[in-house]
């Protein structure tokens, strides 16, 4: 009997990172494609924009870290360029959507290591980086194509409600009918595809459970104290970017918790943040900063909370 002596892992599945991300992608492409119906050819150029940026930026610094440039191709750059874009208003100028894509690659990616050793989610940074530097573009929101507005811009549902309190109606929210980024067209096509990625266990049911389900209960506690100063769950379920961060972002499985007990804190203190900043903060959304302010715990959570192996010192 010959005994094959090697390092970990010994064990080996069927699913590969190159798997993982496309069906990622292909669980976007629904919502990416409504994104171009209600905004027209301008939301393409936006996601090739980013993505191209995203490749590029991979590849010539995983060659001047003399590392092997064929993990440009593994699509994990391929789908952070893909989230940018959906975080990202259609009318944004397009050097800033470059920009953007560089930094999530290369400050958020490839300076922490590269891919598995990177912190905080690579897409959101771009999109923090973006909003700090370019805070205008980054709240100028064009009227969708299907809710027949004849206005240049218009505001978000959430920012509709917090500066004029009107409440845009949950179908518009669900089908898609307002204004905002490209990835808050269509809630309920984001969120069949987290669905399918739940079906094919690719992310961990408890976050986007623990997401939506704190959202639920905090702003539903604040609607039922005064559901005329408030918005309702509901709302704040559809509005917004929830949808792709609960299924999309907060479920990175490089960012999140490895722990049962860390997870449920991490998906919670994300719906959380979410409310508080939603409601009480001076910006309408507040899911980036949520997501980003819990990644920040993870590596706490992962050395305090994290089951311990046999023999394992404390």
């Amino acid at each position: 009997m010959n005994l094959i002596v090697s390092s970990s892992p010994h064990i080996h599945g069927k699913d590969s990172v190159p798997k993982i991300m496309l069906h990622v992608i292909l669980a976007l492409l629904p919502a990416a494609a409504a994104s171009i119906y209600f905004f027209g050819i301008r939301a393409l150029w936006v996601m090739l924009v980013s993505i191209a940026t995203a490749e590029i930026s991979e590849y010539l610094f995983l060659l001047l870290r003399k590392k092997d440039t064929s993990a440009a191709l593994d699509g994990s750059a391929f789908l952070t360029g893909l989230l940018l874009a959906l975080t990202l208003p259609p009318s944004i100028n397009l050097s800033m959507v470059a920009i953007g894509a560089a930094v999530a690659i290369i400050i958020a990616k490839q300076m922490f290591g590269g891919f598995g050793a990177n912190i905080f989610n690579p897409a959101l940074v771009g999109r923090a980086f973006l909003q700090a530097a370019f805070p205008i573009p980054m709240t100028t929101w064009v009227a969708n194509r299907a809710a027949h507005i004849d206005a240049t811009t218009v505001a978000t549902p959430l920012g509709g409600f917090k500066f004029s309190h009107i409440l845009t109606a949950h179908k518009d929210l669900l089908l898609g009918n307002v204004a905002g980024s490209l990835g808050e067209t269509s809630a309920l096509l984001l969120l069949l595809g987290g669905v399918y990625l739940l079906v094919r266990r690719y992310i961990d049911w408890r976050i986007p459970v623990g997401v939506l389900g704190s959202v639920a209960v905090f702003s539903g506690i604040l609607w039922l104290a005064n559901s005329n100063k408030y918005p309702d769950p509901v709302f704040m379920l559809l509005a917004g970017g929830l949808m792709l961060g609960a299924w999309f972002m907060a479920t990175d499985p490089v960012t999140s918790p490895v722990s049962p007990a860390g997870i449920w804190i991490y998906s919670i203190g994300i719906g959380f943040f979410v409310v508080l900043i939603r409601v009480f903060g001076g910006m309408p959304e507040g899911v980036m900063y949520s997501i980003l302010i819990m990644n920040s715990f993870v590596p706490l959570m992962d050395k305090y909370l994290r089951q311990r192996m046999l023999g394992e010192k404390k």
